[in-house]
């Protein structure tokens, strides 16, 4: 790794008490002008004063004690590389508060952070820009001078200077609205004071909204602004954060902090959204639904984003991180619980279950790589931030706060909650601060149980087998360190405290036994477990770690898949852990592949996602031999038997859960070339492009899916005409995800041609480059070689974001030689992206697993596809590939 960079956080000499900010942007001309009034308090005597500052010009600055002359800056010392400036004054300041004034300029960029500008088209076809914020990490600094560190709080008092015929919002509810004096076109805005809060969470957006608004149980005014013309689409959101905000004033016992909550819908977005105290600010995606073109997963990441925003209110905003070391804690707690929101407003979603596939499985994948980080990595220059907003931050710490819940218990854990924000409120905290709090709730060890999952990377496998004496079952239990590369064989043994539950097929819902495994190896006795019944770990499949069971015990638990005795999350568990177990060459892929045949009765939408991505992975190798067409059989013959009972359209009585397994299904069938699949989702597609019959929200993206991948320029250029018409951001973006299906070179450079026009909005570039290095071989060549051609541009664009990192991983990820590997090295060795340099190393590893894997596997595997040979009925999908 390339030396980390010096860096030094603010002096403590002088601190903010109050920002009284007043910003004027042009929405013509993309600057803005700003002034500031701090109210500060200078602790040492000083001649300086030392603030953060980005791509701010600073035209004055003056300092005068409470009471007393005031002294002008008589200099501007710009520290860019940091981010800083220095103000000198002639004389010193000392002790005691007074107010600093600063006016300055800026620029309303098109980087997507600070105070930047988002293009929209407004109802009559013209292209127009609104003035929006994105702070976190480290952005407030391009907006005005600051103290730009999530420990130095202070109140805010904003007010924007804006054409009148804007909507002006802010973290607080308005208090005056006056005519400006110099412009009778403008009016100035002035927000009510905010509480002490953090500078990356103050926001501001002008531009045209419509909104809809509600009140909930506890009187806070919710509203949601959308773009002109669709307040009908934000109905949706607003109804699930009326119902959330009681749901967390109830879970943590304090009640929400602010008068009022808007959420508003941003064309221009990065992330998916940011919590802003009192304005949380969204991607379309994420908030709007139209009850005729969005799908049941829209619907359902909508309200995983409005659970997981407005969590933060309580967690993040109101006690926030003493530093980005502990961003872990933000964002890990708030992906839990939007969890826990969700199913309470919606369980028939069977939340849950699909958490253990989203997030706990996706985060073992990457925390098995040696290029993994821990849980809490310490933070020191602002550009190392970016990188950490990762899965292990997000779903790694959800699966550790899910494996503590469930191991204090919720009563306690609720308890420790309130304690921990009644007593941090408006300060920070530290991780070690909530173990504290959730140790006297709960009188566990909280703190040396969580110090082994958050500070040392990685987690452990564990090997368990079972020997019958009389009437009891003896369990013989070792942990080792999980490797995607195989077996651990370090020199340190890395030991976990862990949680485990085991339960038998007495009671596969219930835990026989729980116990905390603190060393190497631990003998358990199962009292009473008669020879014919199963003994399975980690119940509910809750702890972070992988099981490794003796042939024996595994060979008695594969009945209780095919007769579905065994929880779905369970049946699910027992399966990734095979997949990732013949990933990693500890057992063979055919095992597995065994298994997966097993599922022949499968009800559950969960476990045909978590199954469906891992023949995903598995196809994604094999496109590297010449036996591709025969993974391409297996996924058919898997898959169809559950698709032929779903047939293609909705039952009277099914369900959100229905839905998604019918999308899945009949988007794998279609793109593995079934006959009958693909044939019908030609004449689906025919009626709908013609209008006679539009296809269901749930059923577009299988359709389109399957007539690209099998389709030619013709279909390529109508599915680019439904993306020009399309008026819902959803819709664009479930075209732009599957264009990289074409398998045509020449077409697949047309996609990539697509993806930087100005037909694609910038942060969605990413997937649909995404999407053609995951639709096929060629597409993984043509997308590699694209990302490097147009490098300068693309870094440009995304430097320093989080989405340079997501485009690098969907780019090169399934490559499987290790040609290639040093390749992508040696790339981003000339040309350096610093904020996703460990996503380089991860990627450049998993190419060097791929290659092993395929050295190892490929031989069984393709013995294994070609002696399984169907009945006749299956043959004849054979024929499809003309």
């Amino acid at each position: 790794m390339p030396e980390k960079r010096p860096f030094e956080r603010l002096p403590a000499d002088v601190s903010p008490l109050n920002y009284g900010l007043c910003l004027k942007p042009d929405l013509i001309d993309f600057t803005f002008e700003g002034k500031l009034e701090a109210a500060v308090q200078v602790k040492n005597a000083t001649n300086q004063i030392v603030m953060n500052c980005a791509d701010i010009d600073i035209i004055t600055a003056s300092y005068a004690p409470e009471g007393d002359e005031e002294v002008h800056a008589t200099g501007f010392n710009y520290q860019n590389e940091d981010e800083k400036v220095t103000l000198s004054f002639p004389s010193t300041l000392q002790k005691g508060t007074g107010t600093l004034k600063i006016d300055f300029v800026g620029e309303l960029n098109d980087k997507m952070k600070g105070f930047y500008r988002s293009k929209y088209t407004t109802p009559t076809g013209d292209t127009r820009y609104a003035a929006v914020t994105q702070f976190e990490a480290t952005d407030a600094r391009r907006a005005f001078p600051c103290w730009d560190e999530p420990a130095i709080k202070a109140t805010f008092d904003i007010s924007l200077v804006v054409p009148k015929d804007r909507v002006a919002l802010s973290n607080m509810n308005v208090v005056d609205r006056k005519p400006y004096p110099d412009d009778e076109n403008l009016v100035e805005v002035k927000f009510a004071r905010t509480p002490v809060m953090s500078t990356y969470l103050v926001a501001f957006v002008v531009g045209e909204y419509d909104f809809v608004e509600a009140r909930s149980q506890d009187g806070v005014l919710v509203r949601v602004y959308t773009p002109v013309g669709k307040a009908e689409q934000g109905k949706f959101a607003l109804e699930v954060a009326a119902k959330t905000l009681p749901f967390y004033k109830d879970y943590f016992n304090v009640p929400y902090p602010l008068p009022k909550i808007d959420l508003i819908a941003i064309a221009d977005f990065a992330a998916g959204a940011m919590e802003n105290w009192g304005l949380v600010t969204y991607r379309e995606t994420a908030l709007l639904i139209d009850p005729k073109n969005s799908c049941s997963s829209s619907r359902q990441w909508v309200a995983l984003v409005v659970g997981h925003e407005l969590a933060h209110q309580w967690f993040g905003n109101l006690v926030t991180m003493e530093w980005w070391t502990h961003l872990w804690l933000n964002e890990g707690f708030a992906s839990w619980i939007e969890y826990l929101c969700v199913d309470h407003c919606f369980p028939e979603y069977d939340i849950w279950t699909q958490f253990v596939s989203a997030d706990y499985t996706r985060a073992q994948e990457l925390d098995a790589l040696d290029n993994s980080h821990p849980i809490e990595v310490s933070v020191g220059h602002p550009s190392e931030v970016d990188e950490i907003f990762d899965a292990i931050s997000y779903s790694k710490g959800a699966s550790v706060i899910r494996m503590l819940h469930d191991y204090i218990g919720d009563e306690d854990f609720r308890k420790g909650m309130n304690l921990y924000l009644t007593k941090f409120q408006q300060k920070n905290a530290a991780t070690e601060d909530l173990w504290e709090s959730l140790e006297k709730a709960s009188g566990k060890p909280i703190a040396a149980v969580m110090n082994t999952w958050t500070k040392q990377m990685g987690f452990p496998l564990i090997y368990v087998e079972a020997e019958q004496q009389e009437d009891d079952r003896v369990l013989k239990l070792v942990q080792k360190k999980f490797c995607a590369s195989g077996p651990y064989t370090g020199e340190d043994f890395p030991m976990w405290m862990v949680p485990i539950s085991i339960c038998t097929s007495d009671d596969p819902t219930c835990a026989k036994m729980q116990i905390l495994m603190d060393k190497p190896e631990l003998t358990v006795v199962l009292k009473d477990t008669k020879p014919e019944q199963w003994v399975k770990l980690n119940l509910g499949t809750v702890g972070f770690y992988r099981t490794q069971y003796s042939p024996a015990m595994l060979e008695a638990l594969l009945p209780a898949i095919r007769d579905l005795s065994l929880p779905p999350v369970d049946r699910l568990g027992l399966q990734n852990d095979l997949f990732s177990l013949a990933r990693a060459g500890i057992i063979s892929t055919v095992e597995v592949l065994k298994v997966m045949e097993a599922f022949v009765n499968e009800p559950n939408y969960t476990v045909w996602s978590d199954l469906s991505c891992n023949l995903g992975i598995l196809s994604t190798l094999l496109s590297h031999t010449d036996f591709h067409e025969d993974i391409q059989a297996f996924v058919r013959d898997v898959f169809s038997p559950i698709g032929d009972r779903l047939g293609w359209d909705p039952r009277p009585g099914e369900g959100h859960l229905d839905a998604l397994l019918r999308g899945l299904v009949l988007g794998k069938l279609g793109k593995a070339g079934h006959k009958a699949t693909l044939e019908e989702a030609r004449r689906r597609f025919k009626d709908h492009v013609e209008g006679k019959h539009i296809l269901s929200a749930d059923l577009r993206s299988p359709v389109y899916v399957t007539v690209l991948k099998h389709g030619d320029s013709s279909t390529l250029d109508t599915m680019l005409k439904l993306h020009k018409q399309a008026d819902m951001q959803e819709e664009k973006n479930r075209i732009e995800r599957v264009l990289g299906a074409i398998s045509q070179p020449e077409l697949i450079q047309k996609v990539l041609t697509f993806a930087l026009s100005e037909e694609v909005r910038p942060q969605d570039t990413v997937s649909v480059i995404g999407g053609v290095a995951g639709g096929s071989k060629q597409g993984r060549k043509a997308a590699w070689k694209f990302v490097r051609d147009n490098w300068e541009e693309l870094y440009n664009r995304y430097q320093g974001g989080f989405l340079i990192s997501r485009l690098i991983k969907l780019t090169v990820d399934g490559f499987a030689n290790d040609k290639m590997a040093a390749e992508v090295k040696a790339f981003f060795e000339s040309h350096p992206a610093p904020s996703a340099e460990r996503t380089v190393q991860q990627c450049c590893e998993n190419i060097l697993l791929n290659a092993a894997w395929l050295k190892r596997d490929a031989d069984n595997i393709h013995h294994f596809l070609a002696q399984r040979r169907g009945p006749p009925a299956t043959v004849n999908s054979y024929l499809v590939w003309l």
